[in-house]
């Protein structure tokens, strides 16, 4: 069953779509979700919405969705399991469906020690695969996890995040077939800059046929400078930026460092295009949403198809 989502029906269609994603604000004022939202009209199909990204506190990711679903924009709301035990995760999913929302990435979460507040304790009771789970229990079997059925089921189109890149890169396939068997519907990968180990990977999925049981989102995300990329090489967990990227981008004068880790992102993407069991883009523009519609029109992927 595919739930009447938007991003649903355009992957239904075959259509190459193109997702983003915007992180709530640390603060209560909704015009802040509202003008990342506006930068992403027409550009997008979809918006995801952080959950609390880093484990850093920020306004949450079910508030912003609604924001966002007000303007008639498509949510993909994150939901992680860091912070919720099994009876607050049915909760908040039943609440977000009942706004509807009818898209949800479920992960696990950055672990607690990475945020602004280390020593809270995290909850962990079920892992991203049991939340994927729990997910289609409740829309195709209308039941909670206790068993007891459930009044209008949630209607969800089931997400959710893969790093093609971690190692030991021989599990990766296999932990995407897990995922899938237990009902994932869309993938969207980490961010991708070795398109060598991507394009094995993507190879590895059509071997077992998991290309045709999922929908692939292949994650994009621009430099803005030499200094970010060489932060993202050395501090971000599960990254595999080659050298000559970094030296590529340092070839170039400082100003147009920006510049030019646009043209990279361009040339990503064009080469994303060609591979088989790729259904559209993940541009992760970390707070440079307006730079994503300059991305996609210079990608060709404008206009957005309407449903």
């Amino acid at each position: 069953m595919i739930p009447e989502s938007k991003l649903s029906r355009l992957l239904e269609k075959g259509e190459f779509v193109v997702t983003s994603e915007c992180g709530p604000p640390r603060g209560t004022n909704p015009e802040t979700i509202k003008k990342k939202g506006e930068l992403l009209r027409n550009c997008v199909d979809a918006i995801n919405v952080t959950d609390n990204q880093t484990a850093v506190v920020r306004m949450s990711s079910i508030s912003a969705s609604i924001l966002l679903k007000q303007m008639g924009l498509e949510p993909i709301m994150q939901m992680v399991t860091r912070d919720r035990n099994r009876i607050a995760i049915q909760s908040d999913i039943l609440g977000a469906a009942a706004h509807g929302i009818s898209n949800i990435l479920c992960l696990s979460g950055d672990h607690q020690k990475f945020g602004d507040n280390p020593k809270a304790k995290n909850v962990y009771d079920m892992d991203s695969i049991q939340l994927i789970q729990t997910v289609k229990l409740m829309r195709d079997e209308g039941k909670f996890l206790g068993g007891d059925p459930i009044v209008d089921p949630p209607k969800m189109f089931i997400g959710a995040a893969e790093n093609p890149f971690a190692d030991p890169f021989e599990i990766r396939v296999p932990r995407t077939a897990k995922k899938i068997n237990a009902g994932v519907q869309f993938i969207q990968t980490q961010c991708i800059y070795n398109m060598d180990k991507f394009e094995k990977w993507m190879e590895g999925l059509r071997e077992r046929g998991l290309h045709k049981k999922v929908y692939i989102l292949a994650g994009v995300t621009p430099f803005k400078s030499v200094g970010m990329a060489n932060y993202m090489k050395n501090k971000v967990p599960g990254m595999d930026i080659p050298d000559e990227l970094i030296q590529r981008l340092k070839s170039v004068p400082k100003e147009k460092q920006s510049e030019e880790g646009i043209k990279m992102c361009l040339e990503t993407i064009d080469r994303l295009r060609k591979i088989e069991g790729v259904s559209g883009i993940h541009v992760m523009a970390i707070e440079w949403e307006e730079k994503v519609h300059e991305i996609v029109e210079n990608a060709g992927l404008l206009p957005r198809p309407v449903i």
